[in-house]
C-alpha cells in the first residue's frame, strides 16, 4: 500500500552566512516578488508529475505496518480488540517476537472518555521508559484499526501466578511489591497518575522481573497537590477518594499498592462482597481484617498505606514512595540493586522458547489467530482524533486512495519539522468483555470478579 511520510523542511540553518556562491543576479522585474504557489499549470510541460508512495517519500526508511507481522498466538481478547502474539517478518529485526494489540477504532470513539484514555495511554507509553514499564516498540493504524506493537512478556500475568499458588509468602511479594513501587515512583514523578494498579496489569517478562502494562486509565499532567476528579479504576482496588468523587492525586496509587500487598498475602483484596454497591460500602467504612498469620512489619505496612484519610497515608507526603520505601517491611531490600534487576525473581518461568505461551490462559492460545478484516471505516472527520497516533496522517492515506486533485502548497519554509506522537498498551494480559453501560457515565469491565470502572 502506497503510504505518505513527512517530507523533511529544507531550512536546516537559516544563520548560515551567505557567499557569493549563495547569491544570483537578477535584473529587476526579472521575477514575481510575491508568487502564488497554488496557480501552477499543471498540464504544462515543466511541471514534474511525481506518484507520492512509500517508495518515494523518505526511501530507505523502514514502513512498518500490519502486513510486517505474523499472527502466532491469540493472547487476550476484549471489546475494543485482540492481543496477539506476532513475529516480525520484515526490516533488521525480522523474526523477533512481540504482542500485537489491536484495537477498533469504531469501538473507541463511540465513547469520548474512552478516546481520551486510548491517546493517552499511546503518549504514555512512547514517552515512559523504565525497567518495571513494558516497551512500546511500534506504532500504526489503519483505516478502521488502531495497532500497537509491544514487547512479549512470556512470564504472563502475576494475576495468573496468583491464582495459582493462592497466596504469597512475604519475601515473594515483597520482591513484587519492591519493583512495583519504583515502577510507580517513576510515573509519578513524570506528573502520571497510574490508577488501575491489579494483578491483571502486572506482567512477568521470561526472567520473572515485573512489567506494569495497561496504562488506559492514567491522568497525565498531575503535579504536586493538582487533583482530579476522574471516576475509574477497577472498584476492589479503587481509593476512597475515588469512590467519593473528592477529588484525587498520586496517592490513590499507594492505596491501591495497600490493596494489592494484601491481595498477595491473603488471596483475595481486603474489602469484597457479592455486589458492586457493598463492595464500595466496605472500601468507605468497611474495618480491614488482617490475618494473624502476618508479620507485625506486614501488618503495619498495610494499615499504613490502606489509610481512608489522605494525609495519613503512607506515600502522601512530596516525598512519594520514599516513606514507603523506608518502611522495615523493606529491610532487606537494597534499592539499588531492584532498579538494577539484579534481585533474584522468586518465581522463573519455565519457558521451552522465546515464543512460549504457556504462562497465558489456554482459553485464548488455544483459539486461531486471526485479525478480522475491518468492518468499517471511520469519516475522515472521525479518524482526525488518532491523527498522530503513527507517524502518517488518516487524511494522508485516504487521498491516496481517492483520484488525483490539486492540493494547496505551501512553502516548505513554513513546513514544520515536528511529528505529534499523540501517545497509547497496552501489554499482552487477559481481556474480559465489558457488559452492558450501567448508567451514562461508566463502563465496567469484569475481571476475577473485579469492577473496571472507565
Amino acid at each position: 500500500m502506497a503510504t505518505i511520510f513527512e517530507i523533511d523542511p529544507l531550512d536546516e540553518d537559516l544563520n548560515q552566512e551567505d557567499s557569493e556562491d549563495d547569491t544570483l543576479e537578477v535584473e529587476e522585474g526579472g521575477y514575481d516578488p510575491d508568487p502564488n504557489v497554488n496557480n501552477l499549470d499543471v498540464d504544462s510541460e515543466d511541471v514534474e508529475r511525481v506518484l507520492l508512495s512509500e517508495h518515494t517519500v523518505n526511501p530507505g526508511q523502514e514502513k512498518t505496518g500490519p502486513q510486517d507481522f505474523e499472527l502466532r498466538k491469540v493472547l487476550g481478547k476484549g471489546g475494543y480488540g485482540k492481543v496477539f502474539q506476532v513475529r516480525k517478518t520484515t526490516g533488521k529485526d525480522s523474526g523477533t517476537i512481540f504482542a500485537m494489540k489491536v484495537l477498533k477504532k469504531a469501538s473507541i470513539v463511540r465513547n469520548q472518555k474512552d478516546t481520551a484514555h486510548t491517546k493517552a495511554e499511546r503518549n504514555i507509553l512512547e514517552a515512559v521508559k523504565h525497567p518495571f514499564i513494558v516497551d512500546l516498540m511500534y506504532a500504526f493504524q489503519t483505516g478502521g484499526k488502531l495497532y500497537l506493537i509491544l514487547e512479549y512478556l512470556s512470564g504472563g500475568e502475576l494475576f495468573m501466578h496468583l491464582e495459582r499458588e493462592g497466596i504469597f509468602l512475604e519475601d515473594t511479594a515483597c520482591f513484587y511489591l519492591s519493583e512495583i513501587i519504583l515502577a510507580l515512583e517513576h510515573l509519578h514523578r513524570q506528573g502520571i497518575i497510574y490508577r488501575d494498579l491489579k494483578p491483571e496489569n502486572i506482567l512477568l517478562d521470561a526472567h520473572g522481573h515485573v512489567k506494569l502494562t495497561d496504562f488506559g486509565l492514567c491522568k497525565e499532567h498531575i503535579e504536586e497537590g493538582i487533583m482530579t476528579h476522574t471516576f475509574c479504576g477497577t472498584i476492589e482496588y479503587m481509593a476512597p477518594e475515588i469512590l467519593t468523587r473528592s477529588g484525587h492525586g498520586k496517592a490513590v496509587d499507594w492505596w491501591s499498592l495497600g490493596a494489592l500487598m494484601y491481595d498477595m498475602l491473603t488471596g483475595a483484596p481486603p474489602f469484597t462482597a457479592e455486589n458492586r454497591k457493598r463492595t464500595i460500602e466496605k472500601i468507605l467504612r468497611g474495618k480491614l481484617i488482617l490475618p494473624p498469620y502476618l508479620t507485625p512489619d506486614a501488618r503495619d505496612l498495610i494499615r499504613k498505606l490502606l489509610k481512608r484519610q489522605v494525609l495519613q497515608r503512607l506515600g502522601s507526603a512530596p516525598g512519594d514512595g520514599d516513606a514507603i520505601r523506608n518502611h522495615m517491611f523493606f529491610k532487606h531490600i537494597n534499592w539499588r540493586d531492584v532498579v538494577s534487576r539484579k534481585l533474584d525473581p522468586p518465581f522463573k518461568p519455565s519457558l521451552s522458547s522465546e515464543d512460549d505461551v504457556s504462562q497465558f490462559d489456554t482459553k485464548f492460545t488455544k483459539q486461531t489467530p486471526i485479525d478480522s478484516p475491518e468492518d468499517s471505516t471511520l469519516s475522515e472527520s472521525a479518524n482526525m482524533v488518532f491523527q498522530g497516533f503513527t507517524y502518517v496522517a488518516p487524511s494522508v492515506l485516504e487521498e491516496m486512495k481517492a483520484p488525483p486533485r490539486i492540493i494547496k502548497a505551501r512553502s516548505p519554509r513554513k513546513v514544520t519539522n515536528h511529528v505529534l506522537h499523540h501517545n497509547i498498551p497496552m501489554a499482552p494480559h487477559q481481556y474480559r468483555q465489558p457488559p452492558p453501560h450501567l448508567d451514562d457515565m461508566m463502563e465496567v469491565l469484569l475481571s476475577r470478579g473485579s469492577t473496571r470502572v472507565m
